[in-house]
């Protein structure tokens, strides 16, 4: 067997940098939580060529004692702990003591600090871990770790760094995460000599979310606030119907600590049950407090990953609060049409194209105004002499003007009568849709039928809005909520039963769940081998495939392993999919109408259950823009 020896110094503080130091972004990372624990209120960071050949980190914190500076680039000197029980309750972000040395072995690094109190600071530079120079020097209160050359002593590590665009990518990845979970702080990120982020810190989250993910994001989002048993969840998550293809904005961050942790994405994405369309991904900025002895942040190098000592708590209390807040923070969504360019010659005539040079003032007349008198005089002695009507002007032939007056006529006359709408008094209501109080209809404005599209897209005009709904996905989520609520669920008992043979799992699956299928008005029996007998089904679904809707509600079983009220869920999912009005299906004026109405009266019916809009709203400003009535 090969001798055992003791590895030298330098060699193991880059073994152990390597656990620290992956990029730039890492040391990035490093020292502004290094600037946070300080007390800082103000960090900037600058990079040059994406942090590989120059990194600068200032900030205003409380400094390090002129004493103190040679010893925190030591390994594990730290001033975070002291013994091992203060590793069951860590309240900072950095605790290893291993940053500084091991960003130092590394690098060529230059520290400027100095603390309030003294009267001068500190300036020390140490290269691959060797003290160059220690000397007091002038300089403001907090530190500025200036980092050059990063990996020049391992050439090895420095070939696995990606192109210079890539490494300030995700060092600005990072400063934008930290932004994130310390609104509070301001943070400036300076990218070869341009700055790029720059956040107010005044606290508030909003703003925060606003700085670093735009406005789009932040214009989709939903304010976050609960608290279960000791957890306390905040934030913001965002609208169903902005949820998005990846999981690239979604951000979690515990006791001010960035994290990764499964539990708290599954819980959040649980939330969007039924809303989010399928493969979809909620976007969010959740801030989680809990008690510091709860957790374990001490089970990876770069502290990006904790342990909970309870994770069903932290998932309920996330789940429940993101859940929360979907339910009574969403709303309809709105089409926002492209703003129209118009140029108002194309369209302009000889004579109107005068008119308008009449209306608006010339450089002379901007220089004397007194001539404007004169202008405006002539140009009403021309009205006041004209015999045409005034929407005479726009037509250009003469033979058929008189037709034109009479046909404006009518259509005025017609635009002051009140709506008819006797075609839907000769309906019958149809059950299923109508339960809207009279109180409810008289508060709400009324809902007009304009029509249909497509025989699938209903059409109505509510207040100033239009509104195109889709009658499918609204039944559907209608029949869906009604099975929610525990509504009795009418069963129709098959004349023949019918014996459906299914592969082994979704046999046993089915069989393992006949209460839940009862429930929901399904009597399934055991036949033997693989196959399964159903006797009953709910009576609105007596003209289905009833081989096809077992076989899919057993693979369904099969898919979701969820709790038992979810499964249930499931099988009303399936169920009011397959009872709801088709699309392509003729529907009668009032069954539209009453529809409409079920979904506009209330803020129950926004998604279907495989999470597609419901409905869209077009504002009637957005119409008149687009038809140039206003700009």
């Amino acid at each position: 067997m090969p001798k055992i020896n003791l590895l030298p110094k330098q060699v193991s503080e880059l073994i152990a940098a390597g656990e620290v130091v992956e990029r730039p972004a890492s040391v990035i990372k490093e020292l502004v939580e290094n600037s946070i624990d300080a007390g800082a209120k103000r960090v900037t960071v600058e990079i040059q060529r994406g942090g590989i050949t120059y990194i600068r980190v200032a900030d205003d914190g409380c400094g390090i004692a002129h004493e103190d500076v040679p010893t925190a680039f030591l390994r594990h000197a730290t001033s975070k702990i002291k013994s091992g029980g203060d590793l069951a309750a860590i309240a900072t972000l950095g605790f290893r003591g291993e940053a500084l040395a091991a960003v130092s072995s590394v690098s060529r690094v230059e520290m400027f600090t100095k603390q309030p109190e003294d009267r001068f600071g500190t300036h020390y530079i140490i290269e691959g871990g060797e003290e160059t120079l220690y000397e007091e020097a002038g300089c403001p209160d907090g530190t500025t770790i200036i980092i050059r050359d990063i990996f020049y002593n391992t050439p090895a590590r420095m070939k696995f760094l990606k192109k210079d665009v890539s490494e300030a990518n995700a060092a600005a990845a990072v400063v934008d995460r930290i932004a994130l979970s310390h609104p509070e702080i301001s943070f400036k990120f300076i990218r070869d000599g341009k700055q790029t982020l720059n956040t107010s810190g005044d606290g508030r989250i909003s703003g925060a979310v606003y700085s670093v993910l735009g406005r789009e994001f932040a214009g989709s989002l939903i304010a976050v606030d609960g608290t279960l048993d000791r957890v306390t969840v905040t934030g913001f998550t965002c609208k169903p119907v902005a949820c998005r293809p990846t999981r690239n904005y979604q951000f979690v961050f515990l006791n001010g600590r960035l994290v990764r942790s499964g539990t708290v994405t599954a819980a959040a994405e649980q939330a969007y049950k039924n809303s989010a369309m399928v493969g979809k991904f909620p976007g969010f900025v959740l801030y989680l407090n809990v008690p510091f002895d709860s957790v374990d942040v001490n089970v990876h190098p770069a502290k990006t990953e904790v342990r909970f000592s309870d994770e069903r708590r932290i998932f309920d209390a996330v789940y429940s609060a993101v859940k929360n807040a979907v339910a009574s923070g969403d709303t309809r969504p709105e089409v926002k049409l492209r703003e129209p360019v118009f140029n108002p010659f194309e369209r302009m005539n000889t004579a109107q194209f005068r008119q308008q040079a009449i209306k608006e003032p010339t450089i002379a007349e901007q220089a004397y105004p007194e001539s404007r008198g004169l202008h405006k005089a002539a140009q009403n002695n021309r009205l006041r002499d004209s015999s045409k009507p005034f929407f005479m002007n726009n037509y250009s032939t003469v033979g058929d003007r008189g037709e034109k007056v009479e046909a404006y006529k009518e259509k005025e006359e017609r635009e002051t009568e009140p709506p008819a709408q006797s075609v839907l008094k000769n309906n019958a209501p149809v059950p299923d849709l109508v339960d809207i109080t009279k109180d409810e209809e008289e508060e709400r404005p009324p809902v007009i039928l304009i029509g249909e599209a497509f025989e699938t897209y209903i059409i109505v005009q509510m207040g100033d809005s239009v509104f195109m709904i889709d009658k499918h996905a609204a039944h559907e989520r209608i029949i869906f909520n009604r099975l929610k609520e525990n509504q009795r669920i009418e069963v129709q008992e098959l004349l023949t039963p019918v014996t459906v043979t299914l592969p082994r799992e979704e046999y046993s699956a089915l069989l393992k769940n006949t209460g839940r299928l009862s429930e929901a008005g399904f009597e399934i029996e055991d036949f033997g081998g693989s196959s399964v007998r159903v006797t009953s089904v709910p009576a609105m679904l007596t003209s289905e495939d009833i081989p096809a809707l077992i076989s899919e509600l057993a693979g369904n079983l099969i898919r979701n392993f969820t709790a038992d009220v979810e499964r249930l869920h499931d099988i009303y999912h399936t169920v009011a999919c397959k009872a709801a009005i088709k699309a392509g299906s003729r529907t009668s004026p009032l069954e539209m109408k009453q529809l409409a109405e079920r979904v506009l009266y209330s803020d129950d019916v926004m998604y279907c259950p495989h999470g597609r809009p419901v409905a869209f709203e077009i504002k009637r400003r957005e119409l008149e823009k687009q038809f140039g009535r206003i700009q």
